[in-house]
């Protein structure tokens, strides 16, 4: 196994990854990127037909235009655009390369993938929060039938689906099965459609809702699923419904379990926020460093490309100033 040594380690190749390597780059420092999946992998495991609720300046990392077709760009324009960044900074990326063990090793860290050992000076977690989904705790929901993940609405015409939250995803899932032919229901537990959802797809929804074509009950959850049904609590009790699949959308969790792993406290407030300076984005552990979305936690609606971007700069400068004399 071959051993590099670098000044930085990022960990995650998404936008926010890619915008720490930048800021390094800038400063003459020698960065590696590495991620247990493809480039920007989340954005890649977007439904294929999502349009992103920021237009595309926000999206923008290292002074590299973001040029879309429209003012709120596609998936397929944000892995152009991410693909063009990424090719422009000649930054060292290594894909398909997940990070197995992370120690401090006096001064430095070692992190050991299956392809290589690195010794850096600091490593940056930039790992975002997409690859673990928060699961309901239901009988029922390790059946094949129920997908925390949605991709296209083909494999779902003509079919009875339950549709599970009131968020944004949620809501996309709801009205593109919908018009590609499914029988929709959705679970709510809230008491309406979150007033965050994009102001151009809210309105689109709720006339759904309130014509019949899409189904919805509200204050309610989902407490079984069984191949052929599945039974909801409501206000006014429970009932059992025909289905084909349940499209879970609850959400999905950072990976605590490697952040504590690399000695990261996690706050015991209910967010269960990573220990971390906000102006440096320092953790517990000197030398190591949280950026994007996984600062926030389980509140994962927190951070975006288009807030967490400067992240990267403030790590930089942090860590600069750190090796300078007093």
């Amino acid at each position: 196994m071959k051993s590099i040594q670098t000044d930085f380690l990022v960990i995650g190749a998404g936008p926010i990854g890619l915008a720490c390597g930048i800021a390094c780059k800038k400063k003459g420092l020698s960065v590696r990127i590495i991620d247990k999946g493809t480039l920007v992998n989340s954005l890649y495991h977007y439904p294929l037909n999502m349009t992103f609720f920021s237009t595309s300046e926000k999206l923008e990392i290292g002074e590299v235009p973001f040029i879309s077709h429209l003012p709120k760009p596609n998936r397929d324009e944000a892995l152009e655009y991410y693909r063009r960044v990424t090719m422009h900074w000649k930054l060292d990326i290594g894909l398909y390369e997940p990070a197995l063990e992370m120690e401090k090793a006096g001064p430095e860290f070692l992190v050991r993938t299956p392809l290589a050992e690195y010794r850096s000076a600091a490593v940056i977690i930039a790992t975002g929060f997409y690859d673990i989904p928060n699961l309901m705790g239901i009988p029922g929901e390790e059946l094949p039938k129920v997908h925390h993940y949605y991709r296209e609405a083909h494999p779902y015409f003509g079919q009875d689906i339950v549709v599970i939250g009131a968020a944004n995803s949620a809501v996309d899932v709801a009205l593109e099965t919908w018009r590609k032919g499914a029988r929709v229901t959705m679970v709510v537990r809230e008491q309406a459609i979150q007033d965050n959802v994009k102001y151009w797809v809210k309105p689109d929804i709720e006339n759904r809702i309130r014509d019949g074509e899409i189904r919805a009950y509200f204050n309610a959850s989902l407490t079984a699923i069984r191949p052929r049904e599945v039974d909801i609590q409501t206000e006014d009790g429970s009932l059992t419904l025909f289905n084909d699949f349940v499209l879970a959308m609850t959400g999905y969790l950072p990976d605590f379990s490697f952040l504590e792993a690399a000695g990261i406290g996690i706050g015991t407030d209910p967010m269960r926020t990573p220990v971390h300076d906000t102006d440096t984005m320092e953790t517990n552990v000197p030398g190591l460093y949280l950026a994007g979305v996984i600062c926030g936690g389980l509140q994962t609606n927190k951070w975006f490309i288009e807030n967490s971007r400067d992240h990267a700069e403030r790590i930089v400068e942090h860590f600069l100033n750190a090796r300078r004399p007093s």
